[in-house]
């Protein structure tokens, strides 16, 4: 026997049937962001042994591409189109600044983001103010920086209103529509089309003397797969435009569409992949495009169109590389498969079933895995029944179409958040630093009557 032979600890075995499956790359239907194991160009294995896992890796061509593909299907079909980027998307100042260098304007939703967007030179005038909390210091800087800001509700109008007389102007606003389209209705934001609710904001806001609506905006949901509700709102904002055009004088200057476009991620009640199902950037672009250009012989002036894409132009950028921990047999019989990410990196795993590959020769034939996070809790599942090769400790594996959400969702729980990469053309930079334990609680306070029990004060206290 050869002594020098390495003992491996003893496992219970477990016979599986083991099917052999082809394995096939998935190509996005815009462009492949990532390949099986690299980056543009960049090895993930490379990554994995220089930065450490778990880690966020982004294409920027990815970002650039998708950018530029998004623009120009609008631009085809309508003269004047703008993207705004969607800083709740994804408000990294890297990823922002890489849609502001492709012409993108800023479309924020607080004061918070608002911040950010300044930080990075955007322009008081390219940037869009929505959501329904604004501080009157918020709306101040906003309106004196010449951004375009949607009024959420009654009572932001009346606010906006007195903001108005104390500045001494007349300030340009739009109106946040809400359309009942969905079901459950998204109707937490703007007012009502259907009650009233918007043209009576409009009128408000005219007969006050101290505002002129000059444009409207809607946002109708998120991840829409059904572009026939872009088709049916777009006719319900121009049919509201018309009529206050008639009814105030002023033209409308801009229709904002707002986003809710899916990426090619597949949704659990999804049967068929997302990349299959779900809507293309054309399909979309004539759901939009169509019925606004059918309504412009009724309008003033052509309205400048507003697109605040988010989600379907990031997630398939970037992906996230974990290593296997440990191996287990579950009570249902399907392995499972440890890793060091957690769905607090991933809280998209709640709504998608991730493209989850494995950085090793899958020539073999796959097995099914449930791939499950490191956090102390039950529901850290990044996906069920995940076909894979064979896995040990150790092992790579890249979670792929992550960029949407998956940083502004993002919480430290149990583990602290990883780093962010950027690569480009070969060249990998770090965007956002991996958090460590003197970062996270660098707020922290301790009040002076609860001393650290193994000093002095500790000490005298108990006795």
């Amino acid at each position: 026997m050869n002594s020098k032979r390495k003992t491996l600890p003893y496992q219970t075995p477990t016979l599986d049937p083991c099917a052999v499956r082809p394995v096939m790359k998935q190509v996005s239907r815009r462009h492949a962001s990532a390949t099986f194991d690299r980056v543009e160009g960049v090895s993930l294995h490379d990554v994995a042994r220089d930065y450490g896992t778990p880690v966020y890796v982004v294409s920027e061509k990815s970002l650039r591409d998708s950018c530029r593909e998004f623009r120009k299907t609008f631009e085809g079909r309508y003269p004047d189109v703008v993207h705004a980027w969607s800083y709740k998307t994804h408000y990294l100042s890297a990823i922002c600044q890489v849609f502001h260098d492709e012409g993108s304007w800023a479309e924020v939703v607080s004061g918070f983001e608002y911040g950010i967007a300044e930080s990075l030179e955007v322009p008081g005038e390219k940037t869009i103010f929505n959501g329904p909390h604004k501080t009157d210091a918020e709306l101040a800087k906003a309106f004196s920086r010449g951004s375009m800001v949607n009024l959420d509700s009654f009572a932001e109008l009346d606010r906006v209103i007195a903001l108005a007389k104390r500045m001494g102007r007349r300030l340009d606003v739009g109106i946040r529509l809400n359309v009942n389209l969905n079901y459950p209705p998204w109707d937490k934001f703007g007012f009502s089309v259907e009650s009233g609710h918007a043209a009576e904001a409009a009128r408000r806001a005219h007969a006050s003397g101290r505002l002129r609506v000059t444009g409207l905006h809607m946002h109708l949901g998120t991840y829409i797969t059904d572009p026939g509700i872009y088709a049916r709102g777009m006719e319900k904002m121009g049919e509201l435009a018309q009529e206050l055009e008639g009814r105030h004088g002023t033209p409308m200057e801009y229709f904002d569409v707002g986003g809710g476009f899916a990426s090619t991620n597949t949704l659990h009640s999804q049967f068929l992949k997302g990349e299959a199902a779900n809507p293309t950037f054309e399909q979309y672009a004539e759901a939009i495009c169509t019925p606004l250009a059918r309504r412009l012989p009724f309008l003033k002036a052509r309205p400048r169109l507003f697109v605040e894409a988010g989600r379907c132009l990031v997630d398939e950028s970037a992906c996230l590389l974990t290593r296997v921990l440990s191996l287990k047999l579950l009570s249902n019989g399907i392995k499972a498969a440890i890793v060091d990410g957690g769905v607090n990196l991933l809280p998209t795993s709640y709504w998608y079933k991730h493209d989850i590959q494995a950085l090793k020769d899958s020539s073999f034939g796959l097995e099914e895995y449930h791939v499950l996070g490191c956090l102390c809790m039950q529901i850290d599942v990044i996906r069920s029944a995940v076909p894979l090769p064979p896995l040990s400790a150790g092992d790579l594996l890249v979670v792929r179409n992550v960029g949407a959400y998956n940083y502004s969702q993002s919480m430290t729980f149990i583990q602290p958040r990883p780093a962010w990469l950027l690569v480009s053309g070969g060249r990998v930079d770090v965007i956002r630093e991996g958090e460590t334990s003197e970062y996270i609680r660098a707020l922290d306070r301790i009040p002076d009557r609860l001393p650290p029990e193994g000093g002095p004060a500790g000490e005298a206290r108990r006795r």
